[in-house]
């Protein structure tokens, strides 16, 4: 099914008029609305000089002037851009998921930049962190929050802070920190969801999934060989239960896809163990629900294994844990489309709330594109895990929208 360009012109005009009360002023919305098109746009860098030339402006000062200075909250956007994804995208069996992203930033000017490792980029650099939540479901997926990683070394230091314009009295944050405080204003915003997922960095910190576990929410989250996790009244260590697991006899693995890739199926082979009652949990639905341990196994490695613990009603099945995991690679697919086709990455504000509005129009400008793809009931594409960044026509052409 094509949409036509009528047809997203008037779902675009639909999410500005959500987006207007954020504005004080006429000028202020029609910039608002220039930014998100310049987002859209065909250009091959979203920066000022070639947004602005694809609005047909003669300089980027408007623009930059806008994100520098526009007397705008970037969380109200957030809200309205999180409640579009939910009536849209939303089903009562969603999935949020979490997980960083670095983007790499030269000097030390940029707020919260300093040299450290970042998982996309694979290594140690010099480049800002952003914690990221993000949505999916059958519809399709997009991010609905975000968070600026704040180093200690930058929380120490009150003249770098006024001069990035850090808000007063801001505190350290670790990222799963950063990540529960997310879940939980999205949980009370009203976002429709049943299953949390994330990587070990996640997965290990505890707190997410008492969290989750004291609201009746499910999750399968990855945990380090390293995380200790209970198994009755007793803590064991994850990596001492996967060796057993790795010694069991053949026909008690399962295969299963845990979602298309770009090569097709990503078939691995799995093995769930159940786990004695958390003598320990709060969880007042204890009664009904069951952890579990499920292993991942490469087929061609069967040293590459990956652990996850889970929370679930008992009858829930073994295949469903391996979807919920599988679903964890939409916030990649998210980092990818985001940075390729809406400028995610190519800001040019180095303050605390530059970096805030820049993001949060990212981020809606993604899920405007994702809302489309789901009108035209592309889920193919909208699912494909390892998605073109060559041009927003690519992408829109994949997506059955008219370029």
């Amino acid at each position: 099914m094509e949409i036509k360009a009528q047809e997203i012109e008037e779902e675009f005009n639909k999410l500005m008029s959500k987006l207007g009360p954020v504005f004080f002023s006429t000028k202020g919305f029609m910039n608002a609305k220039n930014y998100i098109r310049g987002l859209l746009g065909p250009v091959e860098r979203k920066n000022g000089w070639q947004m602005s030339e694809y609005l047909c402006e003669g300089t980027p000062y408007k623009l930059q002037h806008f994100l520098y200075s526009g007397e705008f909250s970037a969380d109200e956007m957030r809200d309205i851009g999180r409640k579009y994804v939910e009536e849209n995208l939303g089903e009562d069996d969603g999935i949020m998921v979490v997980d960083d992203t670095g983007i790499i930033k030269q000097g030390k000017k940029s707020c919260g930049v300093q040299r450290q490792y970042s998982g996309s980029m694979g290594k140690v650099g010099n480049c800002q962190i952003g914690v990221f939540l993000t949505y999916a479901s059958k519809k399709g997926h997009a991010p609905i929050d975000r968070r600026l990683y704040m180093p200690e070394s930058w929380i120490g230091d009150e003249k770098r802070l006024k001069e990035a314009g850090v808000p007063e009295g801001l505190k350290f944050q670790t990222k799963p920190q950063m990540a529960l405080e997310m879940i939980k204003e999205a949980t009370a915003a009203g976002v429709s969801y049943n299953w949390v997922t994330g990587d070990c960095a996640y997965g290990d910190y505890e707190e997410i999934r008492q969290w989750l576990e004291e609201k009746g929410k499910n999750y399968v989250m990855c945990v380090s060989r390293k995380e200790y996790i209970w198994d009755g009244s007793k803590q064991v260590k994850v990596g001492d239960i996967v060796d057993l697991v790795k010694a069991l006899p053949e026909d008690e693995w399962f295969e299963a896809s845990c979602g298309d890739g770009s090569k097709g199926a990503r078939v691995y082979e799995w093995i769930t163990i159940e786990l004695k009652e958390n003598n320990q949990a709060k969880s007042k639905a204890v009664d009904f629900k069951q952890w579990s341990m499920l292993v991942r196994r490469s087929k061609s490695d069967k040293t590459d294994v990956q652990a996850y613990i889970c929370y679930a009603p008992k009858v829930t099945p073994e295949t469903k844990f391996v979807e919920v995991a599988g679903t964890r690679w939409t916030v990649e697919t998210c980092f990818k489309e985001s940075k390729g086709e809406v400028g995610l990455d190519q800001y040019e504000v180095r303050s605390y709330n530059g970096w805030y509005k820049h993001i949060t129009f990212a981020c809606i400008a993604l899920a405007f594109l994702t809302v489309l793809s789901s009108n035209s009931f592309d889920t193919k594409s909208m699912q494909e895990h390892n998605p073109s960044t060559s041009s927003l026509e690519d992408f829109k052409k994949k997506r059955n929208l008219r370029v």
